[in-house]
């Protein structure tokens, strides 16, 4: 893991930025149709393969999972506005990928926003997050509390459990969506009568038990990356958090998001999310632009770098110790409390 802070004046970030946010239609239109293309033929050979070998067909789904990943972070883009000019075209694009995903792109699009308006503001930790208690909400929680929060936190319930949930029962009925949301409801229960059509599609031609042996698996695998991948581009030991009269979203994109190191292919079906720095200090850049990016500037260099194996590692942090400004895993929290505090469990 390397680490670097450079302080550069928001002006200055924007003039770095701002040739990469123009979107290029042929790379978006190949882009999105390769990578349909090539979900589509994995679904296939995942299909045929469940007679020859079950084993091949989990095999299989590693890499179909990855390009369901892909293919989330080209709906990633259509809501952020940057993968064509046309809002409307990446709103039409975005909502048929929403369903590919299990993702509905109304409701995803708006708490996204929400994430990116409010990463690393510890007085607005809302919708579109992974729940991050400081040190102090932590001990000021009941026992009860504290098991809710470290069962949440925990890597088996996030990456296990975590992708059943959110994609398979959380995006059917999104609970936290105010009622005043009424295009991201309306966007979610057309979702989820798409849903319900493509499942009569399966019954009718390959059979629902036979879809299930292809589907589930992969989108197990999807979630779970999609959820780790999430999880590290902010979770790692010096990330940024401020309390809101100090809070600057520069800041919280250069400091508060990883560079994840990856090999070329990861990258590839990751769709460079990876750059996250880079993304979060303009989120209106084109995946394909970000790689380009980061090449030409050697300022989005000197930031928070990690390996895959770093980003393994992060998933002992669950807590942000305000005095000493960094994530915290329960057991270093135990060792502080043993100098510092005198709070029973």
């Amino acid at each position: 893991m390397t680490t670097s802070t450079t302080v550069i004046p928001e002006r200055t970030w924007d003039q770095i930025l701002r040739p990469y946010k123009k979107p290029h239609f042929g790379k978006s239109l190949f882009q999105l149709l390769s990578t349909s293309a090539l979900f589509v033929a994995a679904g296939l050979v995942m299909l045929w393969s469940v007679d020859v070998s079950y084993w091949l067909t989990l095999l299989l789904a590693v890499p179909t999972a990855g390009l369901v990943t892909r293919l989330f972070i080209i709906q990633h883009d259509c809501g952020h506005g940057s993968y064509f000019r046309s809002q409307k075209l990446n709103n039409f694009v975005g909502s048929i990928l929403g369903v590919v995903t299990l993702t509905p792109y109304h409701y995803w699009r708006r708490t996204h926003a929400i994430h990116h308006a409010t990463s690393g503001d510890l007085d607005r930790r809302d919708l579109g997050d992974i729940e991050t208690l400081t040190v102090e909400d932590y001990l000021a929680r009941s026992r009860w509390g504290r098991l809710r929060y470290r069962l949440y936190r925990s890597q088996f319930v996030m990456l296990v459990l975590g992708p059943l949930w959110q994609f398979g029962l959380k995006h059917r009925f999104p609970y936290d969506a105010p009622r005043a949301w009424k295009r991201e409801w309306i966007g979610v229960m057309g979702s989820n009568l798409a849903l319900a059509g493509v499942l009569w599609l399966m019954w009718r031609t390959v059979g629902l038990e036979r879809f299930a042996l292809v589907a589930l698996p992969v989108f197990t695998f999807g979630g779970a990356i999609g959820i780790w991948l999430f999880y590290v581009q902010h979770q790692f030991e010096d990330t940024y958090w401020e309390r809101h009269t100090e809070w600057n979203y520069h800041r919280a994109g250069i400091e508060g998001s990883s560079y994840l190191d990856l090999p070329r292919v990861l990258h590839w079906f990751t769709g460079n999310i990876g750059y996250h720095h880079i993304h979060h200090l303009s989120s209106r850049i084109p995946n394909y632009n970000l790689r380009r990016c980061l090449e030409e500037n050697p300022e989005l260099h000197e930031v928070t770098k990690l390996t895959v194996w770093d980003g393994l590692r992060c998933g002992r942090l669950k807590l942000w110790d305000e005095a000493n400004r960094r994530l915290v895993g329960f057991r270093e929290l135990r060792q502080m409390r043993h100098g510092q505090f005198e709070v029973t469990a």
